[in-house]
């Protein structure tokens, strides 16, 4: 899958990778994506809340394996 950018925000614990979540997407223009990799447990539940809540579409939310996780989202 292509996307246009893409973040490492493993090793860090909530808040910190949705908002540097938040300021990527910020950089983006409308329908393009961005790849988002983190460790943090809570990340399933905190991207699909976060997806809900800023108008942009989670289109991949998978963990990864080994305690990974990679989310996909593309800007509204």
């Amino acid at each position: 899958m292509m996307v246009d950018l893409e973040l490492d925000a493993r090793g860090l614990r909530c808040p910190l990778p949705i908002l540097r979540t938040k300021k990527a997407l910020a950089t983006l223009h409308s329908g393009q994506r961005l790849r988002v990799r983190t460790t943090d447990p809570g990340s399933m539940k905190d991207f699909s809340a976060f997806a809900r809540q800023s108008g942009n579409v989670l289109e991949v939310a998978r963990e990864t394996g080994e305690g990974e996780y990679e989310f996909v989202l593309i800007r509204r």
